[in-house]
């Protein structure tokens, strides 16, 4: 697929008609108030966690868990803000097309690290709760789920239309 250059960043011709055709800047701006609300209380609540009485107790892979856990929620944090912080510091915005191309990069990049720390928060929980072979299968369809709903079918719909 050819690429336009926009201000020094790549943006397909796909990207930019996705753009151009109802890709509005408030509809992404809804889109980033549910995923940051998200992502913000799964950080608060794993940053609490490490000063609850019992937290020393769990197993030392528990902890890697949680420290692996806990960095991928503050990622997403990071990437789901950056089109704000971005938005902030360029203003005025002049070249909207390659703000809302890379304001989706940092939507979906977000996307991946809450992925990983909704999948390894499940893995967590259910360790805990019951045991870990109990945590092995439930984690793998929590993953399946997130891979389904969230990568899969928004993939086929799109190459469907």
């Amino acid at each position: 697929m050819e690429e336009l250059n926009t201000n020094d960043t790549k943006i397909t011709p796909q990207e930019e008609n996705e753009v151009q055709n109802g890709q509005s800047l408030n509809d992404m701006l809804q889109e980033l108030r549910i995923l940051l609300q998200g992502a913000q209380v799964l950080t608060a609540f794993l940053i609490v966690l490490p000063f609850n009485q019992g937290f020393d107790k769990i197993h030392d892979f528990e902890k890697w868990v949680f420290i692996a856990t806990f960095i991928c929620s503050v990622a997403s944090l990071i990437f789901f803000s950056a089109p704000a912080a971005h938005h902030r510091l360029i203003q005025p915005l002049i070249h909207r097309i390659t703000f809302k191309v890379f304001a989706t990069r940092m939507i979906v990049v977000g996307l991946v690290f809450l992925s990983f720390a909704l999948i390894l928060a499940t893995q967590l929980v259910v360790w805990q709760v019951l045991d870990a072979i109990a945590s092995v299968v439930v984690t793998a369809l929590v993953a399946g789920i997130i891979l389904f709903v969230w990568w899969l079918f928004p993939i086929f719909l799109r190459k469907k239309v």
